[in-house]
């Protein structure tokens, strides 16, 4: 079953983008979910991909964007995982309800 996602990209460019994924945390997707990246924080928004089972993603930034309901409750958040792709923060295993990324711009 895929379930839908979607983040804007905001990543920037040279050596201090290079850093900063270094330092990057990763975040496990729920299990048995195969997750729906969008283009942009909603369903509204375009798929781009799809993560296979068992996935961990980066979160560089988040944004609030269509609500959606999953395993980790109903939210309007959404994670940018790379450069215009997104997914619903009810399907990633962040610990917290709210927001543990700076906003994306």
């Amino acid at each position: 079953m895929a379930v839908d996602h979607a983040e804007e990209a905001g990543a920037g460019a040279g050596d201090d983008a290079m850093t900063a994924q270094a330092t990057i945390r990763t975040y496990a997707v729920a299990p048995g979910v195969r997750l729906n990246v969008r283009s942009g924080p909603g369903t509204n928004y375009g798929i781009v991909r799809v993560l296979p089972e068992g996935m961990r993603v980066p979160i560089y930034c988040q944004a609030p964007g269509t609500t959606v309901s999953g395993p980790y409750g109903t939210t309007d958040i959404w994670d940018n995982i790379d450069n215009g792709e997104y997914v619903s923060d009810a399907y990633v295993q962040t610990g917290s309800d709210g927001y543990i990324a700076s906003r994306c711009a």
